[in-house]
């Protein structure tokens, strides 16, 4: 099973991003709108398929596995290596994005090109997978542009609306100015450390000049030049995930995107910023290493629990103000996104590691919750909005009243976001509660409370437009069979995270111990030397 392992995690990205390209090569000779869904389709389940069974092989196993390209043993080659956390979170985006290739297929209907739109979202989806399961820090320079090209993009789909064009300049420009700072800092690890290899930094970080090495030594003071490397790729990466104050691309880029791509953006793209911090600070810079010894992971830990408080507080005020629903749901993914940092902010080297635990646990269940919710709540919009042509809260006035599994599906959008029971959302928002109450850190503990309290008016103001409130014109009934399906099987999902709490956080722990607490990082560590030595023998 390992072996097949191996292989298929070597193959996902290469997949996605063939059949990315043979998207407009086959536009030359089919037209048919029918047969780009249908292909797409079946290109994103194959990819969910080979990232549930990598996350399997590895869950099973107990070890992470490495994919060596080109038999180039790491780190002289590019390697791909899957721990429990990462296989997981592949697991979950690959799952999100089929989910939103599904919507897309609905939504088609309003979409004129699908060719260049599927084009483009299956390389978004590269790009994410590619960001998630790499395992050298250039690779993740490179997936990463993959990833934001086709962003931009799809920011700007709708070539003929200046409010589309207006969000991907200012996304693409900005994004272009932290990816550079991103190379940067690699400029700097690669200078000091004299390898690109995730487990190989991790290792050289945390032994110093006494570690036995399969790559070249150490050179300059590796404090100085680890600490340069990590605020300017943690920058990037909270641009990425949309952290406050670098959150201000965000409302506009899901107001100008097609309501599916919105849907991506909050249940993939901005995760893959905060896997990318958490496996920069957890893995590579974690507890043991240089960074951790001079006192400097403690500040930027602190740093970021800070921002992740002030960002849960923004978003959830700003959401209040808005009438567009989907700059309103942006600010709320910008509230949920401070409170997965204030997750992961606990890994203070003085704290338990059960705390530690805990709240990465967290994490990964808010991770899964919002996701699955903001799908769901996009699903619902989209069927509104697809009707009316509008996005304006004011417009919408009791369109759901014709669409019953839509105005359901709000609803329980809209509660399992708030964090009410039996919802997942719940549960999640009550593990970094813990957490934190577990540290004796009342006032963050505090905060996750008025986050959540001030974000019901938000997602209130969206259930009273769209299903409460008088309904003010006659439209044309849209056909959502299909969709109605999809929002059906995520209500469902929504409920089972939340009876299933228990169980599901017991399971999230197996992964983050196998994987971001120092046993899991010791693991992490061996598969990457096992890998090199079978490579060169003796």
């Amino acid at each position: 099973m390992e072996y097949y392992g191996e292989q298929i995690l070597g193959i996902i990205t290469p997949f996605l991003a063939v059949s990315a390209f043979l998207i407009p090569l086959l536009s030359l000779v089919i037209k048919r709108k029918g047969f780009y869904n249908a292909y797409a389709s079946v290109v994103s389940f194959i990819a969910m398929v080979f990232s549930f069974l990598v996350f399997a092989d590895v869950y099973t196993s107990g070890k992470p596995i490495v994919y060596a390209y080109g038999g180039w043993p790491p780190p002289i080659g590019i390697a791909y290596e899957a721990d429990a956390f990462n296989a997981l979170i592949g697991a979950y985006t690959s799952f999100a994005l089929f989910f939103v290739v599904l919507f897309s297929v609905w939504y088609s209907k309003v979409i004129d090109d699908v060719v260049w739109y599927y084009t483009l979202l299956l390389g978004l989806e590269t790009g994410v997978l590619g960001c998630v399961y790499t395992g050298d820090v250039f690779n993740l320079f490179v997936m990463l542009e993959v990833l934001s090209i086709s962003a931009y993009a799809l920011v700007a789909y709708y070539r003929n609306r200046p409010i589309s064009i207006e969000a991907a300049a200012k996304y693409a420009i900005l994004g272009a100015v932290v990816t550079t700072c991103y190379f940067i800092s690699l400029v700097f690890i690669y200078g000091s450390y004299g390898t690109l290899n995730m487990a190989d930094l991790a290792f050289k970080a945390s032994k110093g000049m006494q570690a036995v090495v399969v790559s070249n030594g150490l050179y300059g003071n590796i404090v100085t030049a680890s600490l340069i490397a990590l605020v300017l790729a943690l920058w990037a990466f909270t641009f990425k995930s949309a952290l406050f104050p670098n959150h201000f691309w965000l409302p506009d880029a899901y107001s100008g995107s097609p309501i599916p791509i919105a849907a991506a953006f909050s249940s993939a793209v901005e995760i893959v910023g905060v896997y990318m911090v958490v496996r920069f600070l957890y893995t590579i810079f974690g507890v043991n290493s240089v960074i951790a010894a001079s006192g400097f992971r403690d500040i930027i830990m602190t740093v970021l629990l800070v921002l992740g408080i002030l960002s849960g507080i923004v978003g959830a005020l700003l959401m209040i103000t808005q009438n567009n629903v989907n700059r309103l749901l942006g600010y709320s993914t910008i509230s949920h996104i401070g409170l997965l940092y204030m997750a992961l902010a606990l890994g203070l080297s003085g704290m338990p590691k059960d705390i530690i635990a805990l709240g990465l646990v967290a994490l990964l269940f808010h991770v899964i919750n919002h996701g699955i919710g903001k799908l769901l709540m996009f699903m619902g919009v989209g069927v509104a909005v697809a009707t009316t042509g509008t996005r304006d809260l004011n417009k919408l006035s009791g369109i759901g009243r014709l669409y019953p599994i839509a105005s359901i599906a709000i609803i329980a959008a809209a509660f399992h976001l708030m964090g009410l029971i039996p919802f997942g959302g719940f549960f999640s928002k009550l593990l970094i509660y813990q957490a934190y109450i577990s540290a004796e850190l009342l006032i963050p503990a505090i905060m996750v409370i008025i986050i959540s309290a001030i974000s019901v008016l938000g997602y209130v103001k969206i259930m009273y437009s769209i299903v409460f409130a008088p309904i003010e014109k006659e439209y044309k009934q849209l056909n959502t069979l299909g969709i109605d399906i999809l929002m059906t099987l995520l209500i469902v999902a929504c409920i089972i995270l939340g009876i299933l709490s228990p169980w599901i956080a017991s399971k999230l722990s197996i992964v983050i111990n196998n994987s971001l607490m120092p046993a899991g990082v010791d693991k992490y560590l061996q598969s990457f030397f096992n890998t090199f030595y079978k490579l060169i023998p003796g």
